[in-house]
């Protein structure tokens, strides 16, 4: 009898956690884990939900701790296999975490969020092609699962793809219209494509004040909406090379046709945004971030 309400106990401990998580309050679930005797934190359940909740939070080196120590209790677990990649992702441990997401799927093939999580990293060591190709397998499985549509958005960030990035962003958006990091991405698509993503970026941190990598990016946000970086913006479109290459056969073009007034003028121009972006974008940067 006694033993039957221990497991009772439990269950609701349990549940009562991963209702606390699903709730975005990962600091009470981890209080309510903290409940659990001994033999009952030793179960995989409270290994995952605990290790969920610390990566909610961004502890990563917690995050990693309670993997291994997971690990070594229960024995391989797909869920503490991803686990621990992420952490060591987080950690730049690229070798170690491309280790972990592969012994996580050898044990679930199927996993949507190790798949993406794997492309991810797979982008991160500059081998898009195999990323892409993850990312295929994983929206294969469920198109519209919240993973596969972030993991569309970052890839083609990633391979500077923006009309891509954009249809991608929108269709987030679309599906998941008050996730804050559908919010924060399609400010970062804007931002990308030469546009202020701000009033997206600051909508994503209103729906998520504790979620600091959104927090930073409003502030970079911030940053590259200042009316002082308007003279940029068509070069941050465009990039450094093809602005480049585009100011050159614009200068050349016209002095070929005789427009040897005009190529100068631009000329000219050219220089200036040069030395303008040189000297303008790093102090502005130092004042806004000063702030902070």
């Amino acid at each position: 009898m006694t033993e039957r309400m221990s497991e009772q106990a439990q269950d609701t401990t349990i549940a009562r956690a991963w209702a606390l998580l699903e709730a975005d309050r990962a600091e009470q679930a981890l209080a309510e884990l903290s409940r659990l005797s001994p033999t009952q934190a030793g179960a995989a359940v409270a290994f995952q939900l605990r290790g969920r909740a610390l990566m909610h939070l961004e502890r990563w080196k917690e995050v990693d701790e309670n993997a291994r120590r997971g690990l070594a209790e229960i024995g391989p677990d797909p869920v503490l296999l991803g686990q621990l990649g992420f952490a060591l992702f987080e950690a730049r441990e690229y070798s170690n975490a491309e280790r972990a997401f592969l012994d996580a799927l050898a044990l679930a093939p199927h996993d949507v969020e190790l798949l993406c999580a794997y492309s991810r990293l797979c982008l991160h060591a500059d081998q898009a092609g195999k990323a892409k190709q993850l990312w295929q397998r994983a929206a294969a499985l469920d198109p519209y699962h919240r993973q596969i549509m972030i993991t569309r958005v970052v890839l083609a960030i990633g391979t500077a793809d923006d009309r891509e990035a954009q249809r991608a962003s929108d269709a987030y958006l679309a599906e998941y219209p008050a996730d804050p990091i559908a919010l924060a991405l399609q400010g970062q698509v804007a931002e990308m494509r030469g546009r202020s993503g701000y009033g997206s970026i600051r909508q994503a941190v209103a729906a998520d004040p504790d979620d600091r990598d959104i927090a930073d990016l409003a502030w970079e946000a911030r940053f590259y909406a200042h009316p002082l970086m308007l003279p940029l913006r068509p070069l941050i479109r465009l990039g450094t090379v093809k602005s480049w290459l585009i100011a050159v056969a614009i200068m050349f073009g016209l002095r070929f046709a005789g427009l040897n007034t005009l190529g100068l003028i631009a000329a000219v121009v050219w220089v200036s945004l040069c030395v303008y972006s040189w000297i303008v974008p790093p102090l502005l940067r130092k004042w806004i971030f000063r702030r902070r």
